[in-house]
This record gives C-alpha cells, structure tokens and sequence, in this order.
C-alpha cells in the first residue's frame, strides 16, 4: 500500500468532543476523503497527485494516489465548498468543485482521468449521495444552506427536530431512541413528556450542556453555524455516549475575503390565526431577532476571524386557564455574542481562540399551568472560552486546548410569601385552590464546567490494511454552585389539608383519592416515632397518642392522628407538613473527572473494523471542598463492522455492539455533599406545634450519601444497518436497534429497606448498600435493584442533497418500542421510598411514559432559477404516552388501588394494573412552510423569507391531564397543551 504524504497542516478546528454529564473526550472535528482515481477504462492511476482546498477553512490537503488509485485526505474541516485537483502524468488535469466533507466521515469519490482532451476538465463533485463505507455512525449532518431552506425556528435545538427518530419538544430537549423522555415533576421547567436529560451539546469543543440538570445550557446565533452534526447511535470510544442523542455544532472561521450579513426576523399577533381552546384565546405575542456576522482576513491565509452578534426579544401574553383572560405578560430578551480567532502559524501549526456568552432575561414563565403567584423572573447564561492548538507531521497530529464554560440559572420568585401547597380529598378544586402562596425561594445557581485535553491521531498503511489509530485524554470539572434562601416569614414551605377535610387522620391522608399535592408518605412513620421518642415534649406525644396505654407510639396510632388546626398556617389552611429552612448559606459542590480512550479502524480491502475502549473516573466533591466518593474507571468496549458491499463506496452494511456509560449529574452530587451550607428542618403539626421528624443537609446528619456499592448507571447497544446510494445524489438507509439499560440510579430510604428496621417484602440486606450496619444519613443513593430499561426500534430513511436539479429532501420513519419499570435517571424519585414504586412490584412494568411509537418526517426544498425557493416540513406522530397518576411530593406517579390487596404474602396498596403507559395522546401531523426569494446585485445578495408554521392549522392536543383524579381544574385526560394556531414568520438578510 501507497503511503500518504502530508504537504499541509492538519486542520485545527478542534473540537473537544466534550460529551456531556456522562463525559467528555476531546478529537478534531474534522473529516476525511477518500478518492479514488481512474482511468477511462477503469485502471487505477497510481502516482496521481491530488489537491484539496476550501474558501471557509485554512486546510488545504495534497497526497498521492495509491497502487489502487486511492488517496486517503484526513484532517479537512467541514465545508461543502472543497475545491479538488487531480493531476497524473500522461493525463489532463481534472477539477471538481462543491465537493462535501462532513466530521467525522471518510467519503468516498471516484474520479476519471482522460488522455483524450487538451483541456482541463471541470466536474461537480458527487458531494450529495458519498457514503462513509468504514463508519457505523448514525445520525444527520446538517449545513446552514440546508437549514436555511427549511421553515425551522433558527436554534440549533429547532434543527434536531430535522433528525429521523427525534421527539417532539416544547422546550427543545428532545428524547431520542431509548432516551428518557419523560419527568413525573410537570410543572418544573423540564416536567412532563418531550423533555430529556440524556443528551449532550456542545459548540466548538465548549460543553454547554447543564451539568445539574442534563439539558442544554447555552445559546447562540444560528448564523455562525458551519455544520451541525447530530448522532444517534453508534457511537465510537473516542466519544461519550448515552440514550440520548450528541449535538455537535463546529462554526465558521472567516476565510480570505471577508463577508458578513444582516437579518431581521418578526412575527406578532397580526400574523398568529386565534387559539381554538377557549382556555388559551386570548393568548397572544410577539417577537423580533436581528443579527450580524463579520468575517474575513487579518492576514490572508495566516490570520481569520470571524463574529457575530444577535438580540432577541420576545413578548407573551399568558392566558389563565381557568377563565382565559390575560394572566400576565412575560417577556424574554437574549443577547448572543460570538468571536472566533484562527491563526496558521506555519504549515503544522494553528492556534484557534473561540468565545461566545448569552446572557438572557425572562420576566416569567409562559406555561399557562403555572399560576401567577408560583411565577419567577430568570437570569441565565454566561461567558464560554476555548483556546486549541494542534501541530501535525507526516502520519501523527496532535491536538490539545483548554474549555471554560460559564451557566447561570437564578431564579427570584414573584410572590415572596410561603409556598403552601394544598391537598383536598373528594372536593373539586382548581389550580388556584390547590397551588397558595409563592415559589418558596429565590434561587442563584451556577452551573460551569473546566476542561482540558490532548488528543492523538495516527495514519498507518500497510500491505494488511490501513490504520488510523486515536487516543486521548482529558481532565475535567464540573461545579454547581447553588444558594438557595427560602421565602415567607418564617422561611418555610407548606403543604397543608383543605379546611374542606378537617379531622382527617393521617392513615387517611397518604391513602387514595387525594387531589393536590402530599409530602408526608407512610414511610415517614417510623421517624416521627423516633422524633416523638427523642422529643423533650414526649410526654405530651405520648399523652395524646398512646391509646392503649402501653406507654410508646405505634405506627397504627400514629395513623389515627386527626388534622384539623390553622394556627399559624400562613393562608388559614389546616397544616400538616412544613420544611424550614435552619441554616442559608451558599454551596458549591463539584464532579472531578479523568477520560481515557483508544481506538483503532483498521480497513482492509471492503471490510473495516473499528475498536476501541473508553475509560472514565469520576471523584465527587462536597461543598466543603472534600471527596465524598469516587466511581472508578469504568471501561466501555465499542466495536463494529462495516463491510463495502460492492468496493465503490456506494453500499454498505455493518453492525455495532457498544457500552455507554452515563455518569452521576451535580444534582446528585448536590443531594450527598451538602455539609457546610444549606440545612432544613422536616416537621409534622401534631395538635397544636410542630414535631421536627427529619433533618436535611448539615455535617451532623448528612442528608444523603453515595453507598459503597454503587455502580454508574450503563446502557448495551447493538445495532445493525445498511446504507445504499441510490443515484448520485440519493441515499437510503435502514437500521435497527436494541438497547438495554440497567444500574439505574436511586435513591434509598433504609427505614424501609433495610431488613435491620423494617420486614417488608422487598426488603434488602444491609449489605447490598456495603455497610455491616447503617449510618446516619437520610437516603442512600444506590443502584435501584431490578430496575431495567429495554428498547427495540427500527428505523428507514431516505436523503437527496442538492444537485443539478435544484431539489433536496429528507424523509424518515421510526418506530420505537421502550418499556421498562423505571423512569430514573440520575435524579432522587420515590422508588427507593415507597414499596409500590419499587421497580420489583406488581404494575410496575409497562410501557414507557413520553415514548412516541411510531414517526413520520418529509422535509425538502426546490429552488427556483428565478431567485424563489419553497421549503416544506411535515411532521406526523401517534401521540404520546403517560400513566394514570396521582400527586405525591409534587411528583406525578403512577396510581395506586383504592383496596390494598395480598401480593408475595404483603397486603399492600400496590399500583393498579395498566397504570403505567397505557393512555396516549392523539395522533397528530403538521406542516410548516418556507417561501425564500433571493436577489443577488454587485457583490451583495438579498434574501426574503415567509414561514407558515402549522399551515393546516392543526392545533392538536400534545398533552393530557394525566392525574386520575384530576388536579388544577383539569379531569383525567382532558387536554392541557396544544399545538400553536398557523402562524407567519417574516425575515430578511442581507449578505455579501
């Protein structure tokens, strides 16, 4: 084999694959060709050199044909603008032009060199329909040219909703494949289905996904946008990987001459059809964003920059849902900012500085189920740097830099009162009944991360294959900083009983048939007999309780406590449960982690093997700046093949079998590391005062800690596929997957699972937490024993890129079986607390809540030689799936029977049978549409847009009540979100 020589630096626009919560790992976002060159009798020309260059990049490339033909051009940045030129002794020179290079891919081309003609000969490259023959990658590469002929809402997170599988979002966290997709909190800002905290984002090597929460943390200006890759399965070593799918944003660097743009985008009511709910008709807005990008040459081809700066304002008027008169307005104003540095310093060297920040004010929150007095005003937002550099030599590039990224999230609520939270037992209620009082705190949180990382790539060809070998390293931090102070007059949150159901007893009040939410649930029993034991009032608890006399407080006693005092209660409701805030003070707690990986994809002939192992250790760290636990090095074998069907690069199948592992979140870090800052009483009222039952944070009692024995949770994937081109420009695809999800995280109440404390039927030895006895701490987070997710899905899907033709399109359906007892993912739920939820329990297997079954995509563009260009999308889905509920702890879970019944030898209230995920929402599509007129004069161009989003308007319902006996004014099953009315978006730019 022929060995490539590299003329030119290796490109530089690194971008440190740093994938998310679950990790990260730093490599080049660059991608490869691999042409081959002929004859036009097919021989191969050995010794043909071959140049490749771009306006959009300082790369330019130049290697030699092989004995085969082939030349193999690594390293290019992503553009659809690489100019090719071919030359071999004894054949006329060839030059293509529009040739793609997308990351992360190898494409193949093949080109013929004539001996015939005197002149050179000018081709098109075959940019649309290049397969990457040696990749089991699945996912979608997205450019600005193509996103621009679309009707998409001008956010990198709008663009997802393009890729085959991806959920439907309103707040633009989409679940993908096996990705959760659904939290039982729905009115907390990522609650109820079409919101997931498995994926990852990033821009630039910048990891801008919230390390607490799981979502995107970051903003920008969809302008500066160069490619957009998302993947969605397959996943190689060299990349963090999960359920959830891997935003990949590499931006523009300028080029030799400089070029920018202005645009202006508007929509108002005047273009907004009326809302057909009754509930929702007086909702109205309005919004405008403009931006401008710069960039050019500070030295040509030494020095680019490029920048870009964009406002957007947006105005909502929130209708209230109970009588649809304007509830409030709320308006959301961002600024965006974006500068990017590249300097080739020499051949082998370039330095690339990149910085983007995004400071954004929101005056509210626009869901109409949330009342005025639980509203909040959010700041959020902040500065992200990255500094790269990268040398190449012949066959080894090296790549190392440095990423800081900065988020805030602060939270300051509009009522400063108490939070009281209402519970009523066989009365109607509303909304406004249920949910008194204010937020309950204001809130600063930060959430940053720090990083560096080297990164090492390698080409080897011999007479057995090729070789491209990668290995890296990074280091990163994670910090969640978070001070929290409780609102109202005695700093303190409520949740108390309806004077509706004064003397209810306290067996009575945790059973069936509540509306509203409960914070005391019946495994708090056993504390409040142990607070009542170590109380200097237990004579008092005694005299009351103890009806038969014997001197101590039994559970069933306890139960019969009667509730019917409002001394105190700050809305004159009958208290039952209050958490108070002892100690305010601030607390940054931190993850500490070390990422290793290795991989080889070695191809001989029309086979490519690809190997590798990934490797992470994570330390977590309290708010006293101590370790408070390690997850070792935990390692991820990833492998596929891929097989060339016919060894033109324009078939393949290939196979994958891989291990990801999703690594602990700050919020659990948060839940275990409180030691220094926060600390909060838990109390019941009996008769008439409060009987602290429970202390939370602090260094006496930790509020929770990590049990020795706890594993990070990991998802087994194996996927199969086939690729086929079509035609030149057309593509289509098939794939099928099947993923398995287990060590879920929870965590754990020893009073009730424990069998030290408490015989119960799902009972767990002390030993499974690694403890000889227990210690002092309120929860335990653990792995939730039996817990399990499984998904199937299949997957065909079609592409035609842009060609002579002047059409493209994308079309795709998914169909998606996910179930499972658990929806868990790094987050402190009620399995670990209460029995019936423990993923063991009879019910508790079904379908998965917020999976969508089965989806539909078309979407394409056709371009007019007039200048017009009409773009279309249509999106169609059988609706999404949720559970009969009920309210506990503010959390929606799945219902329990009214009669507890006998199961395994416990009588028990366990789930009812078919709770969970056995209702949909309807099944519903909609269609948007993009008119575009472009006029190009002198040096400048023109563009005009109109989008028609939900041009049928369909406004479909997208959410149901899913509490079963109801809550805020809403029965089970009545529709609670809908799709918005057909609405007109007005644009212009101007560029040159």
């Amino acid at each position: 084999m022929g060995k490539i020589i590299f003329r030119k630096s290796l490109a530089a626009l690194a971008v440190a694959a740093s994938i998310g919560l679950s990790a990260s790992a730093f490599a080049a976002d660059t991608g490869g060709l691999k042409i081959k060159v002929t004859d036009a009798n097919g021989r191969a020309i050995v010794g043909a050199t071959v140049k490749v260059n771009t306006p959009e990049s300082l790369t330019s490339k130049e290697a030699v044909s092989d004995a085969e033909g082939y030349v193999r051009l690594v390293g290019l940045d992503p553009s659809h603008k690489y100019h090719v030129d071919i030359a071999g002794n004894g054949y006329l020179p060839l030059a293509a032009d529009q040739v793609r290079v997308v990351t992360g891919k190898n494409l193949s081309l093949s080109y013929v060199l004539n001996n015939e003609d005197m002149e050179t000969i000018e081709v098109t490259g075959r940019q649309a329909a290049t397969l990457d023959t040696t990749s089991s990658v699945v996912g979608l590469d997205l450019t600005l040219d193509l996103v621009d002929s679309l009707p998409t809402q001008r956010s990198y997170q709008s663009y997802l909703q393009l890729v085959p599988g991806v959920k439907p979002s309103a707040g633009n966290n989409p679940s993908s494949k096996s990705g959760v997709n659904y939290s039982d909190i729905p009115d907390s800002r990522y609650g109820g289905a079409g919101s997931s905290s498995d994926n990852v984002y990033y821009i630039d090597g910048v990891n801008v996904t919230d390390n607490s929460t799981g979502t995107f943390g970051a903003n920008f200006n969809s302008e500066i946008i160069q490619e957009q890759q998302i993947i969605t399965g397959g996943i190689p070593a060299k990349y963090a990987g999960g359920a959830g799918l891997v935003s990949r944003v590499s931006t523009k660097s300028g080029s030799n001459e400089f070029h920018g743009s202005i645009n202006y985008y508007l929509q108002n009511d005047s273009l907004v059809s009326d809302y057909k709910p009754d509930s929702i008709s007086e909702a109205s807005f309005k919004n405008f964003d403009a931006a401008v990008t710069l960039g050019g040459p500070i030295i040509e081809d030494k020095l680019w920059f490029f920048a870009s700066y964009q406002v957007k304002n947006e105005k909502n008027d929130v209708p209230d849902p109970a009588t649809g008169a304007v509830a409030r307005s709320v308006e959301n104003d961002a600024k965006l900012g974006f500068g990017k540095l590249t300097w080739q310093a020499t051949d082998d060297d370039r330095l690339t500085l990149t910085f983007f920040n995004d400071p954004t004010s929101i005056s509210g929150t626009t869901q109409v189920t949330t009342p005025n007095n639980r509203d909040r005003a959010r700041e959020q937002g902040g500065d992200n740097y990255k500094i790269d550099y990268s040398h190449s030599w012949d066959y080894l590039v090296l790549n190392v830099g440095y990423m800081d990224h900065e988020g805030e999230l602060t939270d300051i609520a509009a009522d400063q009162s108490n939070f009281n939270d209402v519970a009523f037992n066989g009365f109607p209620s509303s909304q406004a009944t249920e949910s008194l009082g204010g937020l309950g705190a204001n809130t600063v949180r930060f959430r940053n991360k720090k990083g560096g990382y080297i990164n090492l790539e390698y080409y080897l060809d011999t007479d057995f294959g090729d070789h491209s070998f990668e290995f890296g390293y990074e280091i990163e931090n994670n910090e969640n900083f978070s001070n929290q102070v409780y609102t109202g007059s005695d700093a303190a949150r409520y949740t108390s009983i309806s004077t509706q159901n004064a003397g209810v007893t306290l067996d009575e009040y945790i059973g069936a048939g509540w509306v509203g939410s409960r914070r005391f649930s019946g495994v708090d029993y056993a504390r409040v007999i142990t607070a009542i034991n170590d109380s200097s009032d237990k004579a008092f608890y005694v005299d009351l309780l103890d009806t038969d006399a014997d001197g101590v407080v039994s559970s069933a006693e306890l139960g019969a406590l009667t509730f019917d005092s409002t001394v105190g209660n700050p809305n004159g409701q009958i208290n039952n449960y209050r958490i108070q805030q002892i100690v305010q003070a601030p607390a940054k707690l931190e993850t500490k982690g070390q990422i290793f990986y290795v991989q080889d994809s070695w191809t001989l002939d029309q086979l490519t093997i690809v190997g590798g192992l990934r490797a992470e250790k994570w330390d977590h760290i309290d708010d006293s700046g101590n370790k408070i636990f390690t997850f070792g090095w935990d390692v991820a074998p990833r492998l596929s093949a891929v097989y060339d069907i016919n060894g033109d690069g324009d078939s393949k199948v290939w196979g994958f079998a891989g291990r990801y592992y999703d690594p602990v979140r700050t919020n659990m870090t948060s839940f275990a590391g409180v030691l220094a800052g926060q600390v909060t009483e838990e109390s019941l009222f009996i008769k008439d005062r409060w009987l602290n039952f429970r202390t939370r944070g602090g260094a006496k009692q930790p509020d929770a800690i990590f049990a020795p024995t706890t594993e990070t949770t990991y998802t087994d994937e194996i996927m199969l596929g086939y690729s086929k081109n079509v035609s030149d420009d057309m593509t289509v695809s098939a794939t099928y997957t099947d993923r398995k999800t287990k060590d879920i995280l929870e965590d754990y109440d020893l009073d009730l699972y424990s069998n030290v404390l408490k015989d119960t039927l799902f009972e767990l030895p002390i030993s499974y937490f690694g403890y000889d006895t227990a210690p002092a701490a309120n929860y335990f987070l653990a792995n939730l024993e039996g817990a399990k997710r499984v998904y199937k899905g299949y997957e065909f899907s079609f592409r035609k890129h842009r060609s002579n033709d002047n059409w493209q399109m994308l079309a795709s359906y998914t169909h998606n079986d996910a179930k499972g007892n658990s929806n868990s993912d790094s987050n402190a739920d009620y399995q670990g607390d209460i029995e019936r939820y423990d993923p063991r329990a009879p019910n508790q297997y079904g379908k998965q809540p917020g999976n969508i079954e089965d989806q539909l995509k078309f979407a394409g563009s056709y371009f007019f030689d007039n200048g017009f260009e009409i773009g279309a999308v249509y999106s169609w889905n059988s609706g999404t799936l949720y559970s009969e509920t009920e309210s506990v702890g503010g959390r929606h879970l799945p219902i329990a029977v009214d009669t507890p019944y006998e199961y395994g030898g416990y009588t028990h209230d366990w789930i009812r049978e078919g709770a969970v995920g056995s209702h949909s929402t309807p099944s519903y599509g909609t269609l948007d549409l993009r008119v575009k007129y472009e006029m190009d004069f002198d040096i400048y161009k023109a563009e005009f847009f109109l989008d028609i989003f939900n041009a049928l308007d369909n406004q479909a319902v997208i959410r149901e009540q899913d509490l079963f006996y109801g809550g805020g004014g809403f029965e089970f099953g009545e529709a609670q979100a809908w799709i918005e009315p057909r609405r007109f978006y007005l644009g212009g730019r101007l560029s040159f």
